[in-house]
C-alpha cells in the first residue's frame, strides 16, 4: 500500500465529496441552479436527490455553528472555533463521522412525507441504529452510534410535515462518531472494524493507488492531474440498477449518466492505467443496444432514454483505446467490440440514409451531441460533414478488426464503404473552400460559424492536404486565449453561456486536436492543447467554459472534462512537456 497522502485539496461548491463506487456524495450543490447553505447526502439512485442535511451546531446555542468546509480526497472536515466534525468514506454505502467539540444534527432533507414522497424516520429497535427510508431513492440510510450521545430525537415515527432526525454529541470532554450507512431493506447491526484514522488512510490510500496509475507520468507541469483524477475517481458507481457495469458518470450532480459518445473519452484516459474499468466505460452503453442496433442516448441507475442517439465516435475511439490498452486485448473482447460496432454502423447506414441517399442523416441536435449549435438553426432533420466523417472513421475501424480477426471479405467491404462515403461527403458536402449542411426535406444547403462545420478535420491522414488545410486555418480562427470556441466569438449568434454556441467543450478540443495532429498541423495542435490545460488548470473541469473569460459554466464537476485533461497532458508530457 502507497503511503498516506491526503492528495489535492478542492472545494465541494464545484466537486462532490465521494468515492470510488459510491451512488451517493457529500455536496451543497441539490440540483441544477440549486445550493444549500449545508452540506447534504445526496444520492444517485432513481435520479438525483438529496436525503440528508448535515448541520454541524454550537455547542453553546445549539444553533448552526459557522464552519470552514475542507475537502481532499479521503477526507472532509467541517472546522470552527468551538472544534471539528470529520467525514470519510469506509466502503461506497458507508460513511464513518466523528466530531469533538461540535454536535451535529442529522436530519432529513424534505419535511414533508406523503404515501408516495419524501423520508419517513424511525429508531430501529433490531439493530440499535436510526433509520431514515426515502420514497426517492429506494433505499434507507441508517445511522449507528459508535461513540458518545444522542441528545436529541425528533420526529421519530412522524406524518405529514414535519422536522425529522437525531442530534449526536461527546459526552463530557471526549468525542462522538456514528456509521452512517446506505443499504437497500435490511443487514446485520453495523460492527465497526477499524479506527477512524484508519479508515482515512485507506481511502487516501485508494485514491492514490488509482491516481499512480491514471497518470503515473504527472509532475509540475501537470500541476492537475491528480484532481482529475480525482473528478473521475469519484464519479464511478459501481454495477447498479441499469448500470450494468462499473460506470464513470458525467458528474455527481446533476449531470449523473453515461451519454453514449461522454463514455468514449473516459474510457481513453482510463486506457493505460485501468484497462478493465477502461474497456468497461465503452462496453457500458452497448449493454444497452437495441434491435436496430442504435445505442441509446444516455443511461443511468432507474433510466435508458432512446429518443436521441449520440455520434458514431466509437470507431475512432475504440481504435485509440486499443492502442492505449498496456496488453493486446484479447480475441474474445475484439471480436465483442466488433461485433457491437458492426451493428451501431449499421444502424446509420440503414436507419438513418434516406432512400437512395449516400449519407446519414441527424434527427436533431442532439443526435450529434451540439445539441443546439447553430449548423441545426435552419433545419434539424439534416446531413452534416461531421456524421460523415464520424461514420468514415468507424467503417475504418471495423475494416481494421476484421482484419485482425481474420475476415478478409468484411475487411474488404468496410474499406469500400468508407471509400464510398468519403467520395460521397466530399461530392455532396464540399463546395471548394468549406462544408455545407443540407436539410433532408429542402435540399437546400448552408455554412455557419460553428466549429461542428469543420470537425470533418477529425479524418486526419484521409483528408486531402488541400482540404486539410484550409480546415486548419478556419479552425484557428475559433482559437480564443482559453480554446477552441464552438461558435465564432465575432458571430451575431455567439453566447457566451450559449451551449454550444460559443462556450469551449471538452469533446470538440480533444477530437480537434487529434485530428490536427493525425493531419500533420502540429503547431495549432499544440497551441489547442496547451490552451486547453491552462484553462483546466486554472478553472477547474466544468461542463464547458466561456471562450472568452475563460469561466467555467453549468456543471462543475466534469468527468469528460477531467478525461480530455489527462488525455491531453498525457501526451503532452510523452512529447517531453514535462
Amino acid at each position: 500500500m502507497t503511503a498516506d497522502r491526503p492528495g489535492p485539496a478542492f472545494s465541494v461548491q464545484d466537486i462532490p465529496f465521494s468515492t470510488h463506487g459510491s451512488w451517493f456524495g457529500i455536496s451543497p450543490v441539490l440540483a441544477e441552479k440549486t445550493r444549500a447553505e449545508d452540506l447534504h447526502l445526496v444520492s444517485h439512485q432513481n435520479g438525483m436527490h438529496a436525503v440528508l442535511r448535515l448541520v454541524p451546531l454550537d455547542p453553546a446555542t445549539g444553533e448552526r455553528a459557522e464552519t470552514l468546509v475542507e475537502a481532499t480526497p479521503g477526507l472532509l472536515s467541517w472546522t470552527g472555533p468551538a472544534g471539528r466534525v470529520d467525514l470519510t468514506y469506509e466502503t461506497p454505502d458507508t460513511v464513518r463521522l466523528r466530531g469533538a467539540g461540535v454536535p451535529l444534527r442529522i436530519s432529513a432533507a424534505a419535511r414533508t412525507l406523503t404515501p408516495f414522497s419524501g423520508t419517513y424516520f424511525y429508531r430501529e429497535p433490531a439493530a440499535d441504529a436510526y433509520v431514515f427510508t426515502s420514497y426517492e431513492t429506494g433505499r434507507r440510510y441508517r445511522i449507528t452510534l459508535l461513540s458518545g450521545t444522542v441528545t436529541e430525537v425528533f420526529g421519530s415515527q412522524a406524518l405529514g410535515s414535519a422536522d425529522r432526525g437525531v442530534t449526536v454529541a461527546a459526552d463530557a470532554d471526549g468525542e462522538w462518531e456514528i456509521a452512517l450507512e446506505e443499504l437497500d431493506t435490511a443487514r446485520p447491526p453495523y460492527a465497526s472494524t477499524a479506527a477512524f484514522g484508519k479508515v482515512v488512510e485507506a481511502a487516501r490510500n485508494a485514491f492514490a493507488d488509482f491516481v499512480d496509475s491514471v497518470a503515473p507520468w504527472r509532475s509540475s507541469a501537470t500541476p492537475a492531474a491528480e484532481l482529475a483524477a480525482y473528478v473521475l475517481w469519484s464519479a464511478t458507481v459501481r454495477p447498479a440498477g441499469l448500470v450494468t457495469r462499473p460506470g464513470v458518470l458525467m458528474s455527481k450532480h446533476w449531470m449523473d449518466k453515461v451519454w453514449s459518445w461522454d463514455h468514449c473519452f473516459n474510457a481513453l484516459a482510463l486506457g493505460p492505467g485501468c484497462p478493465e474499468l477502461a474497456l468497461d466505460q465503452f462496453q457500458l452503453p452497448f449493454d444497452h443496444q437495441d434491435d436496430s442496433g442504435a445505442l441509446p442516448d444516455s443511461v443511468t441507475h432507474s433510466e435508458v432514454l432512446r429518443n436521441f442517439v449520440k455520434p458514431p465516435i466509437h470507431g475512432w475511439a475504440f481504435g485509440h483505446l486499443r492502442r492505449r490498452m498496456p496488453v493486446p486485448l484479447e480475441r474474445a473482447e475484439l471480436t465483442e467490440a466488433y461485433d457491437r460496432l458492426e451493428r451501431w454502423t449499421e444502424f446509420w447506414l440503414t436507419a438513418r440514409r434516406a432512400p437512395g441517399a449516400a449519407l446519414p442523416h441527424y434527427q436533431h441536435g442532439n443526435d450529434s451531441g451540439w445539441d443546439n449549435a447553430t449548423a441545426f438553426d435552419p433545419e434539424r432533420v439534416v446531413v452534416t460533414a461531421d456524421l460523415a466523417a464520424f461514420l468514415i472513421l468507424q467503417l475504418r475501424e471495423l475494416a481494421d478488426l476484421a482484419t485482425h480477426l481474420e475476415r478478409p471479405e468484411d475487411a474488404r467491404r468496410w474499406t469500400r464503404a468508407a471509400e464510398e462515403t468519403q467520395r460521397a461527403m466530399l461530392d455532396q458536402l464540399w463546395t471548394g473552400d468549406r462544408f455545407v449542411t443540407r436539410g433532408v426535406d429542402s435540399g437546400d444547403t448552408w455554412s455557419t460559424s460553428s466549429l461542428l462545420d469543420l470537425m470533418p478535420i477529425v479524418l486526419g491522414e484521409h483528408l486531402p492536404q488541400d482540404i486539410s488545410d484550409v480546415l486548419a486555418g478556419r479552425i484557428e480562427a475559433h482559437l480564443t486565449p482559453y480554446g477552441l470556441a464552438t461558435e465564432l466569438p465575432t458571430s451575431p449568434h455567439y453566447l457566451p453561456d450559449g451551449y454550444w454556441r460559443g462556450p469551449i467543450w471538452a469533446p470538440a478540443t480533444v477530437l480537434v486536436e487529434d485530428g490536427l495532429r493525425r493531419g500533420g498541423h502540429h503547431r495549432l495542435a499544440d497551441g489547442i492543447s496547451a490552451r486547453f490545460r491552462a484553462l483546466c488548470e486554472d478553472h477547474g473541469f466544468a461542463e464547458n467554459f466561456d471562450a472568452l473569460a475563460g469561466t467555467g459554466l453549468r456543471d462543475r464537476a466534469y468527468t469528460w472534462t477531467a478525461a480530455a485533461y489527462l488525455l491531453l497532458a498525457e501526451a503532452h508530457a510523452q512529447r517531453g512537456g514535462g
